[in-house]
């Protein structure tokens, strides 16, 4: 996670930062990991606020959604 993307997450309306304890969640900061659905990813994507993106844990049918040169380009080192 990158705090740009944390931001940019809260600012459509899916806050992962507050923590929710009562579902067991602790809220993310910045160089968490954490799954994001492919459509959310591509949609940072298009507003410059990708995150890193580990390609070998990420699930083909990504794919359906996110062209393989636009996760290449968040790809971690």
């Amino acid at each position: 996670m990158t705090r740009e993307f944390l931001a940019f997450s809260k600012y459509v309306g899916n806050d992962l930062t507050t923590p929710h304890p009562e579902y067991g969640f602790l809220g993310l900061k910045e160089g968490d990991r954490w799954c994001l659905c492919a459509s959310r990813f591509l949609q940072a994507h298009e507003e410059g606020v990708a995150p890193k993106v580990n390609l070998h844990a990420t699930h083909m049918r990504a794919l359906e959604i996110i062209p393989l040169t636009v996760l290449e380009l968040h790809q971690i080192e």
